[in-house]
């Protein structure tokens, strides 16, 4: 088991955040949801803390109210081997939200993502740099990752 929980602040959706997440990846579940009781600060029996697993991975959301709001500071890596994975995940988790530069999204609750390929990282650690400028150069201009398109850039011979 981890030893380190990523514990998401919500104004009042951890519950269907929490849903939806599980909703998307395989091997998910809601483990444990928590409730206010009269002592507060929410209303008695509404939710505040969701516990959950992404992938094997936990998680706690809480409702803490639009004290807190996510930036782009910590974002959450979905490591993809094949190009439908990137658009299954790039879809769902983008649906609602806002697509960024470069594989980033931010969802409908405001948590950003980064969709990244696997082959993106290994080109872009490629000992010939200047496949992996090329592959580098290709990325800067997409928002949602095409293995493709870096593909064609890694093969591309100087002219």
């Amino acid at each position: 088991m981890p030893r380190i929980t990523p514990f998401l602040w919500f104004d009042d959706q951890a519950e269907e955040a929490a849903e939806h997440y599980v909703s998307i990846f395989e091997n998910s579940r809601i483990t444990n949801i928590s409730r206010y009781n009269e002592a507060g600060p929410g209303e008695p029996g509404s939710v505040m803390t969701v516990s959950f697993e992404l992938d094997g991975q936990p998680f706690v959301g809480i409702n803490g109210g639009p004290v807190q709001h996510f930036t782009e500071a910590v974002s959450f890596v979905v490591d993809c081997q094949t190009q439908e994975e990137v658009d299954r995940y790039w879809q769902r988790l983008s649906d609602g939200g806002e697509e960024n530069v470069c594989g980033w999204l931010r969802d409908r609750f405001g948590l950003s993502w980064q969709i990244t390929p696997r082959i993106l990282l290994d080109l872009l650690d490629d000992p010939d740099r200047a496949k992996a400028a090329r592959v580098m150069a290709a990325m800067l201009q997409m928002k949602k990752i095409d293995i493709a398109a870096l593909e064609r850039a890694a093969e591309e011979t100087a002219a």
